[in-house]
């Protein structure tokens, strides 16, 4: 952990007190939620920072085990060797089908975001959904059309919001709240799209639909090399403007959570516009080197989100 980071832990609420306001008692069971906390702390320090410095105290604990459990599953795929990936994620998918369906889960991380769900009123078949679409995006190398790109969003990116944005509670119905996720996730993911373009092009995967390519006269290859021309300036101002435009739809999710939950809402909405200005200041360079967060600058969101905006 940086300095600057290492300085905002040292005025957290004690560990031991959010698990205690979120009602943890049982000796093991704290033992579960402090190994993923752990675990996510290692893993992904900003995300594990932005919980513990914006998050209500007495729900850090159900949000670092929503957020380990989608680094974890992700892991599972990731860091096996390449012949054992697909088996690795085959067999995790098949421990946590049997703890949702009532067998006694044997790893830390399902005891932890089962009762987690249930706390928090959440269905753990998301848990699964997110995991099916693990399964289906292994194969995935792009999209066609723009139907393709929401069947993808709705197989993939929205179960892994509603792990963790899902388990926010809400002043709406669970079904209009769900859709407030889904709208969330249409901007998460058209933004990671050209976020991330320069690793998913290497790795084979072109996540603008061609159908959008061919619309503004514009070929792969013109793209990966980021040259410069109106049709391809005209193709990235369209996706992030739709990108924007799907997070600011998605801003009605701070009339729908109490108010002690707007801060994390606004870092994880304010990440997302910060990453669609990165995009904007590479231009069409963005397919040609990774575009990467800046830890002072995530650190400077942290500090904006704690602070209240002014009625």
């Amino acid at each position: 952990m940086n300095a600057p980071a290492a300085g905002w832990a040292s005025a957290l609420t004690r560990w031991s007190r959010c698990l205690d306001l979120a009602g943890v008692h049982d000796p093991r069971l704290r033992a579960d939620y402090t190994t993923i906390a752990r675990y996510m702390r290692r893993r992904e320090t900003t995300g594990w920072l932005a919980i513990r410095a914006t998050a209500p105290a007495h729900y850090q604990a159900h949000f670092i085990a929503g957020g380990a459990l989608i680094h974890f599953n992700d892991d599972v795929y990731d860091r096996a060797p390449a012949d054992r990936k697909t088996r690795n994620l085959t067999t995790w998918s098949a421990q946590v089908r049997e703890a949702v369906e009532g067998k006694r889960p044997r790893h830390p991380m399902l005891r932890a975001y089962l009762h987690t769900a249930q706390t928090c009123g959440l269905s753990p078949q998301w848990a699964l959904d997110q995991l099916e679409g693990m399964h289906i995006d292994i194969g995935f190398t792009g999209f066609t059309t723009e139907a393709d790109y929401q069947a993808y969003v709705d197989a993939v990116t929205w179960p892994g919001a509603m792990i963790t944005s899902g388990l926010i509670p809400h002043q709406v119905p669970d079904h209009d709240f769900a859709q407030t996720c889904r709208v969330l996730s249409d901007g998460i993911q058209r933004t990671d799209n050209l976020f991330d373009m320069a690793d998913d092009l290497r790795e084979g995967r072109m996540t603008l639909p061609t159908a959008d390519l061919n619309r503004h006269g514009v070929t792969r290859r013109e793209l990966a090399l980021g040259v410069d021309t109106p049709g391809l300036r005209a193709l990235l101002t369209a996706h992030v403007r739709a990108a924007r435009e799907a997070l600011e739809r998605a801003s009605r999710m701070f009339d729908e959570v109490p108010p002690e939950f707007a801060p994390s809402v606004r870092c994880l909405i304010g990440l997302y516009h910060h990453r669609l200005n990165q995009v904007v200041d590479r231009g069409v360079t963005i397919a040609r080197t990774p575009v990467r967060d800046d830890p002072l600058t995530c650190l400077r969101l942290l500090a904006s989100a704690r602070t209240p905006v002014p009625a």
